[in-house]
């Protein structure tokens, strides 16, 4: 169990990622989902995961604790699979939990010179 996570609760944390260029899932993208550590401002790698065929991503359930989080989507290895160059190395979205109790997405739309990122239902 990662330490900003405990087995009560109903919440969660997911992700979708698309590839923008196809129009379709994008399978295998690494994401790893971090907690920023106060004082000092140090990162806390919780999860790491793949996505799976259909570009989705359970990160986290459970109850969250609330707090700043961190998303690093690893895109330039996904777009060298596909034999693209990416002009993004890695996308990271830094975004806050103020309910620990809420359920979170954030869908990550991507090409080779692009992303989109938002907090979905």
């Amino acid at each position: 169990q990662a330490e900003g996570m405990s087995e009560t609760g109903n919440s969660s944390l997911t992700t979708h990622v698309l590839n923008t260029v196809t129009g379709l899932p994008a399978a295998s993208v690494t994401v790893r989902l971090a907690q920023l550590q106060e004082p000092g401002a140090q990162w806390t790698e919780l999860a790491q995961r793949r996505t799976d065929e259909d570009g989705r991503c359970l990160l986290a359930s459970g109850q969250v604790k609330a707090g700043t989080y961190k998303l690093r989507f690893e895109t330039a290895a996904y777009w060298q699979g596909l034999g693209h160059a990416s002009f993004f190395p890695f996308v990271e979205v830094v975004f806050n939990i103020a309910d620990a109790a809420q359920k979170l997405h954030i869908p990550l739309l991507i090409s080779p010179y692009s992303y989109t990122t938002y907090r979905g239902s």
